[in-house]
């Protein structure tokens, strides 16, 4: 590892010279012109505070690629986090209906048009036989409200099935 202690002057004069350039090399791991200029901002203090030769342009261009796939892989493993986040929270059971049945396809396409507060609410109370105060807590909503949405749901249904 060469060490070479340079001044400020020199850092500046280097930054000036090669930032562009590394700007330019940064950009292909991120979007924006933003996130290259912290990557390179971040090599170059990580360069100051190893104290590595300003001479060393390999070790730099190094530096700056190694930030760049860093910041890629933990935007990548992020966005995995979240979308499982979001899959996890809009999972709504399902009822299964055989199908065979034509009342039974019926009840199946009015649940479908239910609003999706009150469908999740019906297939907790009915094919899974929760109580109002535990489907209030699965949903983080008052037991009151689930069995107003309950209701709600129930009304819609009868109004939907039964012949007018």
């Amino acid at each position: 590892m060469e060490i070479v202690v340079s001044n400020n002057e020199d850092w500046k004069e280097c930054f000036s010279q090669l930032a562009p350039g590394l700007v330019l090399f940064a950009r292909q791991w991120v979007r924006s012109r933003a996130d290259a200029e912290d990557i390179v901002q971040e090599a170059f203090v990580r360069f100051w505070r190893r104290q590595h030769s300003i001479q060393n342009r390999a070790l730099l261009f190094a530096t700056v690629r190694s930030i760049g796939l860093d910041l890629l892989r933990r935007d990548a493993r992020r966005a995995r986090r979240e979308a499982a986040a979001v899959l996890e929270s809009d999972q709504a059971v399902e009822p299964y209906f055989s199908g065979e049945d034509e009342s039974q396809r019926g009840l199946a396409e009015a649940v479908d048009r239910l609003p999706q507060e009150q469908r999740e609410v019906v297939v907790m109370k009915i094919w899974n036989e929760l109580t109002f105060q535990e489907i209030g807590t699965v949903l983080g909503i008052s037991q009151n409200t689930a069995a107003s949405r309950y209701r709600y749901a129930l009304t819609s249904l009868k109004k939907n099935l039964l012949p007018q």
